[in-house]
């Protein structure tokens, strides 16, 4: 009896254990899809009716908490609630501009997640795929980093050390606002003093700090600081607007020491010539190498915001007359799905579309500009290149007519494969 009784009392303990690991497996399960797979917004175009299929984990009640945004399921009929199987398609006819909401409640009970609708004009733009010679100028000076100096009488010192950071900028000198980092290095020649009073903007908030400077043998005085007032590079532009505004890259240009999105005051872009491309293998992605050509000749357009999800500007009457394609629409993140789709991109020396398979999307990734991984499938550009190569971020990517995205990053150990951004995601910045 005694052995019955302990073998019961351990099937009991085993199916205690099994329930509650479910029970948690289902959370998570929920939590990961609520999170990641369901978009926290979604733009839909007035006065039309989009299809939508969302990849929910179970059967879900939808609320339109606005009669201007109508629900329709199975039946037809709109209706301001509807429920809905796991991927089952239903339809959204917005009737006029503004933010709305939809609400999603678990068996049609718990409400467990609220959608933002944004209902705007319908978008176009031309996806363009042209690499650009890019240059940026920094707002501020910005420090790189510290080291160490010698005096005139030959003993070491880091005076920024503890004082100044990487990432810092350098706004003015004992009350002289800097321009570039030779007015910093003059500035500096012309004290009389050791002090240094210097404006420093560190994360958005501007800090008054003192440095005492080192005097060098050869007379003049040092922060003791690696500083930079510019950055450069080629990249794909994604896409031309009809008013001229562009966007570009899919990611922000970042400070190659610091690796932190470069603060601009301004920029431009500049015609380039690709002069031959490094294939990507495993453990080494592959690059674009070739030259920018500046000069007020090769000027293509002026550079003004530099963000996490690309840089964006206007370009001028050169560039636009090099465009030859047509606009499409621009696709919401709704619309994007996993399967076949195009990036189009000028590595061959013209415009051409390649294939790739979308592998996942993500609607709420944790960086905007990995929503989308995908793998090139094409032969023609994996001969060509092995996939995707440092330059080609930017490069559109095309779906069903429509552009849905951009290349941002490649996989470091796979050159076939890489992230993408949004399209939409883009032209919010």
């Amino acid at each position: 009896m005694r052995k019955t009784h302990r073998t019961g009392s351990y099937f009991y303990r085993i199916l205690t254990v099994i329930f509650w690991t479910s029970l948690v497996f289902t959370a998570g399960y929920g939590w990961y899809y609520t999170e990641h797979q369901i978009p926290e917004h979604f733009s839909i175009a007035e006065g039309e009716e989009e299809s939508i299929v969302l990849d929910l984990p179970f059967y879900t009640t939808i609320l339109s908490e606005s009669e201007e945004v109508v629900l329709k399921g199975d039946s037809g009929i709109p209706q301001d609630e509807i429920r809905i199987r796991p991927d089952q398609e239903f339809s959204l006819y917005a009737k006029k501009e503004g933010q709305f909401r939809l609400g999603l409640k678990l068996f049609g009970a718990i409400p467990f997640k609220q959608i933002s609708v944004d209902v705007e004009d319908a978008s176009y733009a031309v996806p363009c795929g042209m690499p650009v010679g890019i240059y940026l100028k920094s707002r501020g000076v910005m420090v790189v980093g510290t080291g160490i100096v010698t005096d005139e009488n030959g003993n070491e010192a880091e005076p920024a050390y503890g004082i100044l950071q990487s990432g810092d900028y350098i706004e003015a000198i004992n009350g002289q606002p800097l321009s570039d980092k030779e007015a910093l290095v003059t500035s500096l020649n012309r004290m009389g003093e050791s002090e240094a009073l210097l404006l420093v903007r560190r994360a958005g908030k501007e800090l008054e700090l003192s440095v005492d400077t080192v005097k060098t043998e050869d007379g003049s005085r040092k922060l003791g600081a690696w500083v930079r007032d510019d950055t450069q590079g080629i990249g794909t532009m994604t896409y031309l607007k009809e008013d001229g505004s562009f966007g570009a890259l899919g990611h922000g240009i970042s400070d190659s020491d610091t690796g932190r999105v470069v603060e601009i005051e301004n920029g431009a872009l500049y015609e380039t010539e690709i002069l031959g491309i490094e294939k990507g293998s495993t453990g080494n992605p592959g690059v674009m190498a070739g030259v920018i050509y500046y000069g007020p000749g090769s000027r293509l357009g002026s550079v003004d915001q530099n963000t996490d999800c690309g840089i964006f500007g206007t370009v001028d009457e050169k560039f636009s007359q090099k465009v030859l394609q047509q606009s499409v629409e621009v696709g919401h993140r709704q619309d994007v799905k996993k399967g076949k789709a195009w990036i189009r991109s000028y590595v061959s020396g013209s415009a051409c579309d390649y294939e790739i398979e979308i592998q996942r999307v993500d609607y709420n990734p944790a960086r905007e500009n990995k929503s989308l991984v995908f793998q090139v499938t094409d032969e023609r550009l994996l001969r060509l290149t092995g996939g995707i190569v440092q330059g080609m971020s930017g490069s559109p990517i095309l779906q069903d007519g429509k552009l849905i995205g951009a290349v941002t990053h490649v996989f470091v150990q796979d050159s076939s494969r890489g992230y993408g951004i949004f399209a939409e995601d883009m032209m919010l910045h």
